[in-house]
């Protein structure tokens, strides 16, 4: 890294995740957040909607604007006995324990420290500012979809934006997220009509109907794939009857499905799909969209290839451009801007004891760092 010594991250990771900010609880972590922010000379706007706070920072006025996006809210500690205290901030032979370590208050506070360093060598010739939610983890209806619509109105929309989220499998620098899948849930009702098993001439078996739409939708994959993206998955998750009785035909049947998609597709086109499909078994029924997020893209550009540098200039690993797992609010950011994902080792999150080595805190200090000083140069 360049520069002058480097700014420490722990300090200000330890500050976060002794705020016990459980969705949808703050705790104090934005204002412990904002307080480090401010005193870096970045504008603090805080944002609060509904329950959740959230909060937008920015220094400088220029362009080009870097955005760094996350989120101070975490989930509960969980059912098992934490060694160390899930909210004490801990450290223990150089590994930094509690709720949020990696997901993602450590990120989080490594952005900041990169961000001081870069700061060391005067006004920063273009924007950084944050996008951080109380509400990632939760609904995400208060969090990072309404702050994106606050900075569109107030002419804050940056033009490329960094998530913590913890995207490495193993070891910083596996990898960088360029896009995710799309997720849809659907739920499908078939009505028949019910009657006595005895006499079948006199119902309509639904749960008949059900099983031959469900083998056709799974009968042959949706599609290949593509270049970033893996084929599109369906998976039907429930087959509800509700029926006690071995004598009845019930009058409906319902099964529930996700379907998680790439870029060939959009939530819609596979709610068409589906419906068609239902209507070559079924006369009467009842589809039940909800499109968690679309699919979506970021191309390799400037942007892209400064982050890939980045990782590579620290660690000597050149990461893997990766579009799979669940979904992030990266997903709301890309239809505002190009966004990548890039943070720590995701092993612990979620977990009892999640944790993170305080060296690679500091080293993904570094890496943002790296970034910052590539596209502000």
């Amino acid at each position: 890294m360049s520069g002058n010594q480097a700014t420490d991250p722990l300090g200000l990771a330890q500050a976060l995740i002794r705020c016990a900010s459980v969705t949808p609880a703050d705790a104090g972590a934005q204002g412990v957040l904002a307080e480090a922010l401010e005193a870096l000379g970045f504008t603090v706007t805080k944002l609060r909607y509904g329950e959740i706070e959230n909060l937008f920072a920015r220094i400088g006025t220029g362009g080009p604007h870097i955005c760094f996006a996350g989120h101070t809210d975490v989930v509960p500690e969980g059912n098992g006995s934490w060694s160390a205290g899930p909210f004490g901030g801990e450290v223990r032979d150089g590994v930094l324990f509690g709720r949020g370590a990696c997901d993602m208050k450590g990120a989080i506070a490594s952005f900041v420290a990169a961000a001081a360093d870069h700061l060391k060598g005067g006004a920063p010739k273009g924007s950084i500012s944050l996008l951080i939610t109380g509400d990632e983890e939760g609904p995400a209806v208060d969090g990072t979809v309404k702050v994106l619509e606050w900075m569109q109105a107030n002419g804050q929309v940056p033009d490329f934006c960094i998530v913590g989220e913890p995207t490495n499998p193993t070891q910083l620098g596996d990898m960088i997220k360029v896009g995710r899948r799309g997720s849809v849930n659907m739920t499908l009702t078939v009505h028949g009509i019910q009657g006595h098993v005895a006499y079948p001439h006199r119902v309509d078996n639904p749960v008949h109907r059900l099983v031959r739409i469900a083998a056709a939708l799974t009968a042959a994959p949706i599609d290949a794939g593509s270049e970033f993206f893996e084929p599109t998955s369906i998976q039907v998750t429930s087959i509800d009857v509700g029926n006690a009785a071995t004598n009845v035909v019930p009058a409906s049947a319902k099964l529930m499905l996700n379907i998680r998609f790439n870029e060939r597709h959009s939530g819609a086109s596979l709610a068409s799909w589906v419906r068609a499909t239902a209507e070559r078994y079924a006369e009467r029924f009842e589809l039940d969209v909800s499109i968690s997020g679309e699919s979506f893209l970021t191309p390799v550009g400037p942007e892209i290839e400064a982050l890939v540098g980045a990782v590579a200039a620290a660690t000597g690993r050149t990461p893997k451009l990766d579009t799979g797992g669940g979904t992030s609010d990266a997903r709301f950011i890309a239809q505002y801007c190009p966004v990548a994902e890039f943070g720590l080792v995701g092993q612990t999150m979620h977990q009892v004891d999640e944790r993170v080595p305080v060296d690679d805190l500091r080293e993904l200090a570094r890496i943002y760092r790296e970034v910052l000083d590539r596209l502000l140069a």
